[in-house]
């Protein structure tokens, strides 16, 4: 998957698969909590669940080989604005999901809004509503 044929859904896959591996390792609850959250939304509706598996394992060779920063950018110029910010909640939502924000987590949702270009009060809103939203 080069720049040119990557599109709208699957950088928002890319930055939730970043999101996840963020912490230095993937959970298997993490990967279903990021299967659940994608196809719940629009983008992914043309996805079936062995489409959907099979776009998540071509990103993970994609980061193993890469590394997190050329996933990042490449989603970022696909992305418009308002996708970067829907970008941004679903990273945060996954990684407050499991009530554990690691440093190295923490460090990648600061990087992770200024590269996007995010505004940092947009971005404050952001993990407040996702960690309202992961408490109970």
């Amino acid at each position: 998957m080069t720049d040119s044929s990557m599109g709208s859904a699957e950088a928002l896959a890319s930055i939730a698969m970043v999101a996840i591996a963020a912490d230095g390792y993937m959970a298997e609850q993490e990967g279903q909590d990021m299967t659940m959250l994608l196809s719940r939304m629009s983008l992914f509706s043309s996805y079936s669940s062995d489409a959907l598996n099979h776009l998540f394992d071509l990103l993970l060779d994609r980061l193993k080989q890469e590394g997190p920063g050329i996933l990042v950018s490449e989603a970022k110029a696909v992305l418009s604005q308002e996708m970067r910010e829907t970008a941004f909640a679903i990273a945060t939502d996954l990684v407050l999901s499991d009530r554990t924000v690691t440093p190295q987590e923490q460090a990648f949702l600061e990087d992770l809004y200024r590269i996007l270009d995010i505004p940092s009060t947009t971005a404050q809103q952001i993990v407040q509503v996702m960690t309202i939203k992961n408490r109970g």
